[in-house]
């Protein structure tokens, strides 16, 4: 007997009712410094849009290389403006998607709670080590460098750098103890009262603009573009800030 057409209709609204939300993934590249802000943004993302965000951390530069090897990111979060720029002058970014999400900080910090008491810590002869990002592939390691030259004091402690690959490494060498002191993303010691610290004056260095940027493989993603939506709205402002970031006005 056929099925009358109001009860197809009524089976089609009881199958959308009871079936799965429509939910996508994007995969995001992510620069380290941004880590901890970058998995609060995703989770509280998920929440809100059922849409996941895949998450993949490095260097800025390094992650940019992988972009440009045919890595499957569709949405670029980069601790500078160069890399989204070059995404875009290169073909892999969508034209008029970057912006600025965040203005990153450096901080002088060490696990000892006695050794830095300011830029003058720089100048004493109580460590050995001091860590830095690559400065070739990590912006933060490049405005630690900037800083030290504009103390004056680059050529005498360069033998005692150790560099990580990321800002993430560097952190940890520091962490561990492998250096006594370095030049952290302030976001990383947002909230954790240990050690010793001292926020490296704005005018030592280039201000830390972190774009982002849609890459192609993401521009027929509904999730890559809801996520960078998400990215500039309220919530994800109130944890970037919670992590120590400034904001840029008009995202």
């Amino acid at each position: 007997m056929p099925i009358k057409t109001g009860a197809i209709a009524a089976l089609v609204v009881a199958n959308l009712l009871s079936g799965p939300a429509l939910a996508d993934q994007t995969n995001v590249a992510v620069a380290a410094n941004f880590t901890q802000a970058a998995k609060e943004i995703a989770a509280a993302f998920q929440a809100e849009t059922g849409h996941e965000a895949v998450l993949s951390f490095g260097s800025t530069g390094q992650l940019y290389t992988q972009i440009t090897q045919d890595a499957p990111f569709e949405v670029f979060l980069a601790a500078d403006t160069r890399r989204p720029a070059r995404a875009l002058a290169d073909g892999f970014g969508v034209e008029g998607s970057d912006f600025t999400y965040a203005v990153g900080k450096i901080v002088l910090w060490s696990a000892d709670a006695a050794l830095v008491k300011g830029g003058e810590t720089l100048d004493a002869d109580g460590f050995d080590r001091i860590a830095i990002a690559n400065p070739d592939t990590a912006p933060y390691g490049a405005a630690a460098v900037e800083a030290m030259k504009g103390l004056g004091v680059y050529d005498m402690l360069e033998a005692k750098i150790v560099q990580g690959n990321n800002i993430a490494q560097a952190f940890q060498f520091v962490e561990t103890g492998n250096a006594e002191l370095g030049f952290v993303a302030k976001s990383q010691i947002a909230g954790n009262d240990a050690g010793s610290r001292w926020e490296v004056p704005s005018e030592l260095y280039t201000p830390i603009r972190q774009d982002a940027v849609m890459l192609k493989k993401g521009a027929d993603n509904a999730a890559a573009a809801a996520f960078l939506d998400f990215l500039k709205g309220p919530v994800a402002d109130t944890v970037i800030k919670k992590y120590g970031y400034g904001i840029e006005s008009g995202n």
